[in-house]
């Protein structure tokens, strides 16, 4: 099983510590396209206009200026680095051994600077969201589409692909194939401010559970113990995820 979440804005950050090593963060065949983005990331960080670029307000220069710094910064694991509604529930502290080392295995966090990510993977805290257009890339959905469509293909195998991503983060690319015949898209119907929480509930009851489902309807199944499973919506067209409507009780 894959499980995808999008990133957070709000990031935690260390004062000590070693600075990411890029040959030693998973999908290494993701490394030339990483550093493409850093480069011109950093580029733009240090420009008068860098909040404009970036979609930010001048209120956090000092997260924009973070990004000038990402080879020399204090790195943190992944599973530290993001905070927020989603992570707090999804509540990876919270969990026993058995459920962090699922989680381990099962989450791919799909990010605007490093494509994807493992839980493991140790990392830079960073300013930069998958909406943004960079002076060189272009669109970052776009860039990251054409190295992430063959990532996920490839993670996924055979498994459920359980996509808990904002529209803006599933844009940035999604499994093929054969690989998509089990790919199912979480979306919460009607309430949009609580979408983070419940989708970071999906993905913690699967990872304590442990259950391992190995169709759409069966991931459904397992979702209704802890929350309401709505409806489960057939692919409108080849290609294309299931849809499953969930809400918190």
């Amino acid at each position: 099983m894959l499980i995808l979440l999008p990133p957070s804005e709000s990031k935690s950050t260390r004062s000590r510590g070693k600075p990411v090593d890029p040959a030693g963060l998973s999908h290494r065949e993701l490394v030339g396209p990483r550093r493409t983005v850093a480069g011109e990331l950093a580029a733009v960080s240090a420009r008068p206009d860098a909040h404009e670029v970036l979609g930010v307000s001048p209120g956090v220069a000092d997260e924009v200026a973070r990004n000038t710094r990402l080879d020399t910064a204090p790195a943190l694991p992944v599973r530290d680095l993001y905070t927020g509604v989603l992570y707090d529930a999804l509540d990876l502290d919270g969990m026993d051994a058995a459920a962090r080392r699922r989680a381990t295995r099962w989450v791919l966090v799909v990010s605007a600077l490093h494509g994807a990510l493992r839980l493991s993977d140790r990392v830079a805290p960073y300013r930069l969201a998958m909406n943004v257009t960079l002076p060189g890339t272009g669109p970052l959905a776009r860039f990251w589409r054409t190295h992430l469509d063959g990532v996920l293909t490839t993670t996924a195998g055979t498994g459920v692909v359980v996509d808990c991503r904002s529209s803006t983060y599933a844009a940035a690319g999604s499994p093929q194939g054969p690989a998509a015949k089990d790919w199912v898209q979480v979306r919460v119907p009607g309430a949009s401010h609580m979408a983070k929480h419940t989708r970071g509930l999906v993905a913690g009851h699967l990872c304590r559970t442990g259950v391992t489902p190995r169709t759409p309807r069966e991931l459904a199944d397992a979702l209704a113990g802890d929350l309401t499973v709505v409806a489960l919506h057939e692919p409108a067209r080849p290609g294309k995820p299931w849809v499953l409507d969930v809400t918190a009780e």
